[in-house]
């Protein structure tokens, strides 16, 4: 998800400030996804550049409010209409890791691949904890992080494997 996307999501909604945006999009993902508020007021720039939103008048405390236009809203329903292609989602830095320990000289590769497994599981630990009183909303985002923990789980077993078949090149 971008953040563009999330706060056109939440502007859907009503009309918030960029304080309260970042709340609610830390809220919606269940924090698993913190946003820096200079990165959510660079985004409503460049939103309100784009024609996407507009700013309102200011709240009885100053703070600026934008709403999302008609453009923002087709931006919106294009985003919920268009799959997130594989190429889409950033690198993963952990299959680049592996792929240079195998082959870097003196990297312990089976070390590399224990110490991920170790933190992959404390991860799945917390991740499992925080879903105890989380909104559906929460819910959702964290069975995804579970999914993806349990599916790098599998994969690091499966490095283990390949590694122990041909220990020349990898170990």
């Amino acid at each position: 998800m971008t953040i563009r996307h999330g706060l056109l999501a939440l502007l859907t909604q009503g009309p918030r400030y960029g304080y309260q945006l970042r709340a609610e999009f830390e809220a919606s993902t269940g924090a698993t996804w913190p946003l820096n508020i200079g990165q959510v007021y660079t985004t409503l720039s460049r939103m309100e550049r784009d024609g996407l939103v507009a700013p309102g008048e200011q709240d009885e405390q100053g703070r600026m409010v934008y709403a999302i236009t008609e453009k923002g809203r087709a931006e919106l329903d294009r985003w919920f209409a268009t799959p997130v292609a594989q190429a889409d989602r950033p690198r993963d830095e952990l299959v680049i890791k592996l792929a240079m320990a195998i082959t870097a000289p003196g990297v312990d590769v089976a070390r590399v691949v224990q110490a991920q497994r170790s933190a992959t599981m404390r991860t799945l630990q917390e991740l499992t904890r925080a879903k105890r009183g989380a909104g559906a909303a929460q819910r959702l985002v964290l069975d995804s992080m579970i999914f993806q923990a349990e599916a790098e789980q599998r994969w690091l077993a499966h490095c283990e494997a390949v590694l122990a078949a041909s220990p020349k090149e990898g170990m």
